[in-house]
């Protein structure tokens, strides 16, 4: 049984509120955490170069049987802010039905506020933001971003005191990461999330515009997971989402997290199971080629309108003909390579173990250099084009590297013809 919610508007000790025109709403899911939301909420009212009375932090306290909410009102009081507190209590409250409540209860207030141009960001209550968080946050959106995701990292303290191995471990599936990601961007690039970026979807720094937000249908209330659920969303309505590597955050590194199946359970496991397997998206070099050069090109299909009239994508990929003629229909290039995935047997992740990502960073690095080489031959040759050089010069620039360019650019055949 879902009680009526209990909102109040915590008043601040600092008296320059009353001409408050909000455009950011910070909104906070919280269950139990006096500990640490004290911390979080300091960081929060210490941001630098926000913009006069235009912030507020929504708090959505949920089934919580500890003192947080004595800790917000005390700490709330002493914050230069506008600060909203929601108290409900759920049986089988989940994490992904909190952080929607505490977005969809910020969204009802930037409306309250007349700012349909408002921005919504998001953060965890065991995480400490940084002082520029916010205006980061806001300068990716006001630079064209409908949407930003920041990187975290774990408390110090408390990372200290987790196993060695999981730090190794860590390092290794960070290096990775971040070959397999350029290879991405370099292969299959974004103009609104160039390189330098990343892949994290963390609830723990997220930011998206209002109308953006409500275009997608709000973050979803799924049991787990619900950040990677939303960047999904995001993805599949073409928004233009920048994975910021500038905007980083500090978040607990504790293994009693508060959901579960979050990312304290799976450090738990790790500890546990040392072998235990990969992100699904840390997947053999092979693969992972095939993938970004696959959604290269199915999104330029897309852009012309040729995936109905040319065939062989689909079979290429295990894909039957009404299956892609439904896919080939789809309004958006991030509704069609979402359906493409979800489809194709060839696309189907299959994490790594932890002890073969040696070996792959290797391959990843080798296969990152031939890109690089193939787009500086690329560039020169269409330089030289460009100046009228001879003839004789550019066979011999295009004679550099032809059969390797090419088959790292496509990872395959063409699937044009």
């Amino acid at each position: 049984m879902l009680s009526e919610p209990d909102i109040e508007t915590i008043p601040s000790d600092h008296d320059n509120l009353t001409t408050v025109r909000l455009r950011t709403i910070i909104a906070i899911p919280v269950c139990n955490e006096a500990e640490r939301i004290g911390a979080c909420l300091v960081a929060l009212g210490s941001q630098t170069g926000r913009g006069a009375n235009t912030l507020g932090i929504l708090l959505f306290l949920n089934n919580c049987t500890d003192d947080t909410a004595a800790v917000v009102a005390h700490t709330c009081r002493r914050l230069a802010l506008s600060v909203r507190v929601v108290e409900l209590d759920k049986a089988g409250a989940n994490a992904g039905w909190a952080r929607r409540e505490a977005m969809e209860a910020a969204a009802r207030w930037l409306d309250e506020a007349g700012a349909s141009d408002g921005v919504i960001l998001t953060t965890d209550a065991d995480s400490r933001v940084p002082g520029d968080w916010v205006a980061k946050n806001l300068a990716a959106i006001n630079a064209g971003a409908d949407a930003v995701a920041g990187r975290i990292a774990l408390d110090p303290d408390e990372a200290a005191r987790l196993p060695d191995a999981l730090h190794a471990r860590g390092r290794l599936e960070g290096a990775y990461e971040a070959l397999l990601t350029e290879l991405a961007t370099t292969i299959d690039p974004r103009v609104d999330d160039p390189w330098p970026c990343h892949w994290t979807a963390s609830g723990a720094t997220l930011g998206v515009r209002l109308s953006t937000y409500r275009r997608v249908g709000g973050m979803p209330a799924v049991p787990v997971g619900e950040d990677r659920a939303f960047m999904d969303r995001l993805l599949a309505a073409d928004a233009r989402v920048r994975h910021a590597p500038d905007i980083v955050v500090v978040t607990s590194g504790r293994l009693d997290g508060r959901a579960p199946g979050g990312a304290a359970d799976t450090m738990k496991l790790r500890c546990e199971v040392p072998e235990s397997p990969c992100d699904p998206r840390l997947e053999a070099l092979p693969s992972a080629l095939f993938r970004y050069a696959m959604r290269r090109r199915l999104r330029v299909m897309h852009a012309d309108r040729r995936l109905s009239r040319t065939r062989l994508w689909a079979p290429l990929l295990g894909i039957g003909r009404d299956k892609s003629r439904a896919i080939a229909g789809l309004a958006t290039a991030g509704q069609m390579l979402a359906a493409v995935e979800q489809a194709s047997p060839r696309l189907a992740y299959r994490p790594l173990n932890p002890r073969d990502l040696p070996s792959q960073i290797r391959l990843a690095r080798l296969a990152l250099d031939l890109v690089r080489l193939a787009g500086r031959a690329r560039d020169v040759m269409r330089g030289g084009f460009r100046a009228g050089l001879p003839s004789v010069f550019a066979e011999r620039r295009s004679n550099a590297m032809p059969i390797i360019a090419k088959r790292v650019e496509t990872v395959g055949p063409d699937v044009t013809s």
